[in-house]
């Protein structure tokens, strides 16, 4: 048995070492040609060009942000941000606007514009830091979608440090709130501080007798980029006519 386990390892041996295999030693091996094939002709896919909405000024597009909206006296400021409110509370949503010791809207024009006053909350400071102090207690309840922060008749004391700025665009993005600041500038002036998402001028131009165009543009938005615009045709009060 042993003798002929040592046979059968032996021709197993032979069977290797008898190998006749090609190597790399070999210089007779001949590539392939290279097969040459057509060109495809490729033809270009017609996409539709993607139609995106238009932006619009309104409630939805300044949720969870803080804007800053800037005009220089006729009111236009205050007819675009009262467009805000009249949405918020037909969405149902609750609004509360902050502002001045010694500032005010006129009550009547507003009313005659369709806002319920019984609904709108004012909060009266001192000046601006203790209106945005004020911004942040509203916010943080998490029960009001839009809060307007009124500070017109802080001129050029309209600025809010960056750190009160910082905790009201968190509860702001939290509680989806639109935080809305009016202000009285040109567009080269500082803005409310380094932390607003968009920055607006609005201006108001007589069209026809009782009749005003009211415009927005956009000079900073970081969720869109600046340039858009939006306008409305408005009646005016009963002293503008």
């Amino acid at each position: 048995m042993p003798e002929q386990l040592d046979t059968s390892l032996a021709a197993q041996q032979n069977r290797h070492t008898d190998f006749d295999g090609p190597s790399h030693e070999q210089t007779d091996y001949e590539p392939h040609a290279p097969v040459e094939r057509a060109p495809v002709e490729r033809t270009p896919v017609e996409r539709a060009p993607v139609e995106r909405a238009p932006v619009k000024w309104n409630r939805k597009e300044l949720a969870g942000r803080m804007a800053e909206l800037s005009s220089l006296g006729a009111g236009a400021g205050l007819t675009m941000a009262f467009e805000l409110v009249l949405e918020a509370q037909l969405e149902g949503e609750p609004v509360c606007w902050v502002t001045m010791l010694d500032s005010s809207f006129y009550p009547p024009d507003i009313a005659r514009s369709g806002i319920d006053l019984a609904a709108l909350p004012v909060v009266r400071v001192k000046n601006a830091p203790a209106a945005a102090r004020a911004a942040d207690k509203l916010i943080r309840s998490g029960a009001f979608g839009l809060v307007v922060v009124d500070l017109v008749e802080a001129k050029d004391r309209a600025f809010v440090p960056t750190p009160l700025l910082s905790r009201l665009l968190g509860l702001a993005s939290k509680h989806d709130t639109a935080l809305l600041f009016l202000t009285e500038k040109q567009n080269e002036a500082a803005s409310v501080g380094p932390l607003i998402s968009l920055r607006a001028r609005a201006n108001r131009v007589r069209t026809a007798e009782g009749r005003f165009t009211c415009d927005i543009e956009i000079l900073k938005d970081k969720r869109r980029g600046p340039g858009w615009t939006h306008c409305e045709v408005r009646h005016g009060p009963s002293g503008l006519r």
